[in-house]
């Protein structure tokens, strides 16, 4: 029997080796989204439209895979552990970026970030891991602390692989970021001991996806967040493929990947400096409210970004954007850890992921298309809508809860 000290030391141990293989993670990924559609200008002679279509549509396309997978790995996790998916996680990540230096074509690049997708969700299942060790009470604030190490990785990332792109070339960036996720995945397999954990509760130990999804559906709020987790990934990722070629209607031409790696890291920095904040905030007021609060925030930070006239005007937003979205995360992870069982959670985070990873495909793929047929202003303000539109709804759906007798919400 373990004593609970040696498990509280086990859980902080485990969250310590996680923020950094979340750090080399989230950094190594992170590096290639400022040069990806200039790397797609490398393989022909295409026209600005071509890629910034085929920007979103190879950005995207990894999650589709995703999509799939997800809840499968969530629930192969609940029932083996989920160490075992998180290094073969880290495996496949480190496999697909060092065959995407090799890439002749745009067909090659976008079969391997369809590869890439099966294997996508390692930070998503850390932190499902951590979630199902750590007392409801201080989810959000431990959760919080372990997604600052994604976002430091995220906000290093853009700034270094654009230094590297710009240094070695797009194709010597991606084989070294392979090396970089590969020793993360056998950071895992070395430091992480994964307990088993009880619940007060003594609810089951196991439960079938029937149950799981039934359990979805009859908590309304707790369905409300995962479709809400979609549009806010439609909203967040549809400028993702676009800023660098943004950046550089702003800037032009000259160091174009270190000011985009600069435009990505500026909302890393705003959301290093706040995630543990907004979790430590939500513990004590609220998951719901919080969330409500940072989407709002977050739309009011898109919508100027259409207006922009220079390249540190762009950086000051995003700033401010990372600042208001950097509790989303974990605000939310916290609240499906108060609302679903641990035996449960790593396939409802799983489904959550999964409809994240919708979000994922359509955001790029309509950030694309807006920006190629009506200019990336439009991108701003579709996304700030989107935004405002995900925190009024959860704001009714929180007002139509509270007006519910208590027995009728905790059904």
């Amino acid at each position: 029997m373990i004593s609970i000290s040696q498990q509280e030391k086990t859980i902080k141990r485990n969250v310590l080796i996680m923020w950094f293989a979340n750090f080399f993670i989230a950094g190594s990924i992170t590096m290639v989204l400022p040069f990806l559609s200039l790397y797609i200008e490398t393989l022909g002679s295409f026209s600005d439209k071509y890629v910034q279509n085929w920007s979103g549509i190879t950005f995207g396309v990894t999650f589709v895979a995703a999509f799939i997978f997800s809840p499968i790995w969530g629930k192969l996790g609940d029932r083996y552990g989920r160490k075992h998916i998180l290094v073969l996680s880290g495996l496949g990540l480190g496999l697909s970026v060092f065959l995407m230096g090799f890439v002749t074509t745009v067909w090659q690049l976008f079969l391997l970030r369809l590869f890439m997708g099966v294997f996508t969700g390692f930070i998503s299942m850390s932190q499902a891991l951590i979630s199902t060790q750590t007392p409801k009470k201080i989810a959000g604030k431990v959760l919080g602390t372990l997604q600052t190490g994604s976002v430091t990785g995220s906000l290093m990332g853009p700034l270094v692989g654009g230094v590297l792109a710009d240094t070695f070339g797009y194709s010597s960036t991606f084989k070294w970021l392979s090396i970089i996720l590969i020793a993360s995945a056998l950071l895992v397999l070395i430091g992480i001991h994964e307990s088993k954990i009880k619940e007060e509760d003594n609810s089951k130990s196991s439960y079938s996806s029937k149950e799981v999804i039934h359990h979805i559906f009859h908590h309304p709020m707790l369905l409300m967040v995962m479709l809400v987790s979609m549009f806010i990934q439609i909203a967040h990722f549809s400028i993702q493929p676009i800023l660098s070629l943004y950046v550089g209607e702003l800037h032009g031409p000259a160091s174009i990947a270190l000011f985009s790696g600069m435009a990505f890291s500026a909302a890393g920095l705003g959301n290093l400096m706040m995630a543990r904040k907004w979790g430590k905030l939500a513990d004590r007021v609220g998951y719901i409210k919080i969330l409500v609060t940072l989407l709002l925030l977050a739309g009011v930070f898109y919508f100027p970004g259409a207006f922009v006239t220079n390249i540190w005007q762009l950086i000051v937003l995003r700033f401010l954007l990372g600042m208001s979205i950097g509790g989303i995360i974990p605000v939310r992870i916290a609240y499906i850890r108060q609302e679903a069982p641990i035996a449960m959670q790593g396939e409802v985070l799983g489904y959550n992921t999964s409809i994240r990873f919708f979000g994922n495909i359509i955001g790029p793929v309509m950030g694309g298309i807006l920006a190629g047929a009506f200019g990336f202003s439009s991108v701003f303000l579709v996304t700030s809508i989107l935004l405002i539109a995900c925190g009024v709804t959860l704001f009714i759906t929180l007002q139509r809860q509270n007006r519910l007798p208590h027995e009728t919400q905790s059904v």
